[in-house]
């Protein structure tokens, strides 16, 4: 079976990526790319985009690239560093990538840019696999 199949259904299930127009555009073992683009409903009062959307985002590639494996994997651990603020009406893209995997935890980076390819954000996050859970499976 392909272990990508298992990820790329977990979209379909994903209502607020859907909801808020992320895209999954790309979905390898160990890695993935999403896609936003950000509204005006997504502005914070200085009138950039809400640092909660930038990490939802990066989060959402890591959450793909963590899952891309088959067994079912959740976050353990994030954090963020935003580098320069985004504007309402960009588009945004997130490349997760897998920094390696031991065991049942991995650790993945994620790089949030402009579709210039300016960097807006650096995300990392850890992972760890639920033992005997699909990644389409209850509590996911």
């Amino acid at each position: 079976m392909d272990t990508i199949q298992p990820a790329t259904a977990m979209y379909e299930n994903d209502v607020t990526c859907r909801t808020l127009g992320i895209q999954l555009d790309d979905l390898g073992p160990g890695r993935a790319r999403m896609r936003m683009r950000v509204a005006g409903t997504m502005a914070n009062g200085h009138g950039s985009v809400h640092g909660g959307y930038l990490f939802l985002l990066a989060d959402a590639a890591f959450a793909y690239a963590s899952n891309s494996h088959g067994p079912a994997a959740v976050a353990q651990h994030a954090q963020v560093t935003f580098l320069r603020a985004a504007a309402v009406d960009e588009e945004l893209v997130a490349e997760a990538v897998e920094r390696g995997r031991a065991g049942r935890t991995g650790v993945y980076d994620v790089t949030v840019r402009r579709a210039s390819g300016e960097v807006i954000a650096e995300f990392r996050g850890q992972s760890v696999m639920l033992s005997g859970r699909p990644v389409n499976g209850p509590g996911h």
